[in-house]
């Protein structure tokens, strides 16, 4: 009967090495793989029962990827980190927190070592870098975002169709003169998905609405954000309305319009976009709230769902996976959950009379 040891002396590699092979629990080159992998079909070596047992273990553990900046606190990472935990737990799962600044060293570490199963990756940037680390590693994940080209499950908001949703309803409000204070510099530069499907949104409204929309980027300094609102607001002819994408700085913003002489909503309306649901402060605004809890119920099921499907080598995943992946109108069980937004709050107010 062919041993795990003669099919190690085949191979030329100890008997650990064609272990690892088998329960994939270590990375292996791919060419010792091979020459495992062809000692094991010279031989006809079957693996015991447990091999195969070892193989398919999980962890049962979902790897959270939070790019953190350090001195940097953004209230929105805190909620998604709680309540993807939490429709974790429904599935049985436990969460590991990567947070290094750009993932793809925590992405790799934790796919070698085998602590989890699946990541879940939030910023999601256009053609991400730690999707490459992904694909490299035949890694599970699903995405709190959309990327186009990863190929990859995703839930998000529909951000363009969010922002147009809000420009449309203050222009049918009456307001022509519209600001829109999109996502922050640095994160339109760093191409993250909500930002630019956020400008795509405000353009394509002023378009189909024919009102003046100016977009003022938002900027992670709380003194250029107002000297930049300032400056906006007091423009001859006045601008009547505010939509509002980047929140992080929220307070900051609201202080500014108040020191530019501007009341809300009798002078001037402000319409946000992305909200935290149940956020205190804001329930006297017209908003667009961000779908936290659906949004971290579906990726932890579409993550949990690529491991059950399988990944193997360096494709994103099982070809059954890629099919559904590719049909972006999937019903909320499928590989793609978009989420159509809703206004919510007050209806905005018109403009003030001349």
């Amino acid at each position: 009967m062919t041993t795990i040891k003669d099919v190690a002396e085949r191979a030329g590699v100890a008997p650990s090495t064609v272990s690892y092979v088998l329960s994939g629990s270590r990375k292996i080159s791919e060419e010792t793989r091979r020459a495992v992998q062809a000692a094991i079909d010279e031989l006809g070596y079957h693996p015991r029962a447990s091999a195969r047992t070892l193989r398919s273990a999980r962890t049962r553990v979902l790897a959270l990827a939070v790019p953190r900046a350090p001195g940097e606190y953004r209230a929105i990472d805190g909620r998604f980190a709680v309540d993807v935990t939490d429709a974790a737990r429904g599935h049985d799962h436990d969460v590991l927190l990567i947070t290094d600044e750009d993932g793809v060293g925590g992405l790799r570490r934790v796919a070698r070592s085998g602590l989890a199963d699946a990541a879940v990756l939030m910023a999601v940037e256009e053609r991400d870098p730690r999707i490459e680390v992904l694909h490299e590693l035949g890694f599970p994940a699903a995405l709190l975002g959309h990327d186009g080209h990863a190929g990859l499950p995703w839930t998000d908001l529909d951000w363009e169709a969010a922002v147009a949703l809000a420009v449309r309803e203050t222009a049918a409000a009456g307001h022509r003169r519209i600001v829109f204070l999109s996502s922050a510099e640095h994160e339109v530069a760093a191409r993250r998905g909500y930002a630019l499907h956020g400008l795509d949104g405000a353009r394509r409204a002023a378009r189909e609405t024919g009102a003046d929309v100016r977009v003022v980027p938002s900027h992670r300094d709380p003194d250029v954000l107002a000297h930049r609102l300032h400056e906006a607001l007091t423009t001859t002819p006045a601008p009547t309305a505010l939509v509002v994408q980047h929140l992080i700085l929220l307070p900051h913003l609201l202080d500014a319009v108040a020191s530019a002489g501007r009341r809300i909503p009798q002078d001037l309306s402000v319409v946000l976009v992305g909200s935290l649901p149940d956020e205190l402060g804001i329930r006297h605004l017209p908003r667009i709230d961000l779908p936290v809890a659906e949004m971290s119920a579906a990726v932890a099921r579409l993550a949990i769902a690529a491991v059950e499907l399988g990944y193997a080598g360096p494709e994103p995943a099982s070809s059954a996976l890629r099919t559904k992946a590719r049909d972006s109108n999937a019903s909320p069980g499928a590989p793609h959950h978009p989420i159509q937004p809703r206004m919510a709050g007050p209806a905005i107010a018109p403009p003030p009379s001349d």
